[in-house]
């Protein structure tokens, strides 16, 4: 209260705590309404109900459960049917994250993408997030195109609603955003003896992976509820969730359920003749004994019995780097560059790219892929570069800085973005939800951004255009 207020201390304080009230019961009044207007979606395990997103008419389904969640005695086994629950699920709230390392306020990826984290890590995280417009939910004659998201993060860290994903603008263009959880590091991708002894076909490890093709069907099963179509699903991911969307065109497990695939900074395929990369399970079950030998865990009743936080502390001190997808010779027969040139990858449309400071320069391997898909006269891929030096540092378009543009979260980023940066937003996410829709990032007559052949090998510069105006 002001000096000068009209009111006495008493009445003010009663007339400021009376609008108090007033504002609470009306939230209260506006969040039931929100939950009156959000359909009851059927889907594997039971109802959910989810909520009204920040954007009109789009809602939300967080926290919705793929697979029971893998803790006990299912710990590094495969994804198992969702538990069913009775009654309406609310999915008002993102889930748990899987365990990880994480990434430390003060460091360079901390400082832009995690400076707000905070969230509860948990073996229990095998959940997915999905947008769709509100009007499409209970309609599966909609057959709208739907995007499945694998997060990026080195297999070790990272989850399905980092601060730069969100699918509003996705559903606003008519697409079904899907964002995932899956299983990382020791806890994703331990192979052990024991393990493969006690697996009914002798092999062990790959359990991310497996929660990643078991999440994607689980959508080909269940989206049409929301309004999505089953037979158009683009599967994109960044970084890990390239090298991801890499297997699951490469899985025979997965590669059917694949329309279209965009791959972000994920390379392309080696210049070798052959990858030279064959059945990898037993070096990897070595690698998890002698890792698990070394840390006193000699058996497989110690190895579920130890407590997560033990796990991911060992595994913080020697293991980073040591546990990922493997060839296993059942979920994975062959490498992705094997594939590639054996023809058997999923029968889609490519998008792949990278950014112009990446980790590492990945233009020849993507060159390669895309001469490849030319050769063989398979399905058009297309090229892209991300160039837009991000605004506040001079790191450049370093690793992951197109997140911001391709989910249109700039508004969420400490940087200082410009008009022309949310120009950029909006050209990329076109062209991300048209090659969805139709395959072609120009849209379906469109011919601006043509295929990279070997007769026009086109790459599609995204910078920004400093005389654009909003």
């Amino acid at each position: 209260m002001t000096s000068d207020s009209p009111y006495p201390n008493t009445v003010f304080m009663k007339k400021k705590n009376i609008h108090k009230k007033i504002a609470l019961f009306a939230a209260s009044i506006m969040a039931a309404l929100a939950w009156g207007q959000s359909p009851i979606v059927n889907v594997e395990g039971g109802s959910i109900q989810g909520m009204t997103s920040a954007a009109r008419d789009v809602t939300v389904f967080r926290g919705v459960p793929y697979a029971a969640p893998p803790v006990g005695e299912l710990r590094w086994k495969r994804p198992q049917p969702v538990v069913k629950w009775k009654g309406v699920r609310k999915a008002d709230t993102f889930s748990n994250i899987c365990w990880q390392p994480g990434n430390a306020v003060g460091t360079f990826y901390g400082n832009e993408f995690y400076w707000k984290e905070q969230t509860v890590q948990s073996e229990d995280c095998l959940y997915l997030n999905i947008w769709t417009p509100t009007n499409a939910i209970g309609h599966p004659e909609k057959r709208l195109p739907v995007a499945f998201w694998v997060h990026g993060g080195a297999y070790f860290n990272g989850y399905g609603h980092e601060i730069t994903m969100d699918g509003d603008a996705w559903a606003q263009r008519g697409v079904i955003l899907v964002t995932i959880n899956y299983r990382l590091g020791i806890f994703g991708f331990l192979a052990h003896p024991e393990l493969s002894a006690e697996s009914p076909d002798g092999t062990s490890g790959n359990y991310g992976t497996y929660d990643q093709v078991a999440a994607l069907k689980w959508v080909h099963d269940n989206i049409a509820q929301f309004g999505g179509d089953p037979g158009n699903i683009t599967v994109m991911g960044q970084s890990a969730g390239a090298a991801s969307i890499k297997n699951l065109v490469s899985s025979p497990l997965s590669k059917d359920l694949v329309k279209h695939a965009i791959i972000q900074s994920g390379g392309g395929i080696s210049t070798a003749v052959a990858s030279n990369n064959g059945n990898e399970q037993e070096k990897a079950e070595a690698t998890g004994k002698g890792f698990m030998d070394k840390f006193g865990y000699h058996d497989l009743k110690e190895m579920r019995a130890a407590p997560a936080e033990e796990l991911l502390r060992i595994f913080k001190e020697e293991g980073m780097g040591l546990f990922r997808p493997h060839v296993d010779g059942v979920l994975l027969t062959e490498s992705f560059d094997d594939a590639a040139r054996n023809q058997h990858l999923a029968d889609a449309s490519y998008m792949i790219g990278s950014t112009l400071d990446d980790i590492r320069p990945m233009g020849k391997q993507i060159d390669d892929f895309c001469f490849l898909r030319d050769s063989l006269d398979r399905r058009p891929a297309y090229q892209y570069l991300f160039a837009r030096k991000l605004p506040g540092t001079h790191d450049g378009a370093f690793h992951s800085a197109e997140l911001w543009y391709m989910f249109h979260t700039l508004d969420r980023s400490w940087r200082p973005m410009m008009q022309a940066d949310y120009a950029l937003a909006d050209e990329m996410m076109d062209c991300w939800t048209n090659f969805a829709k139709y395959g072609n990032p120009d849209g379906k007559d469109g011919d601006t951004w043509p295929p990279f052949t070997l007769q026009n090998p086109f790459i599609k510069i995204f910078n920004i255009q400093y005389d654009v105006k909003r």
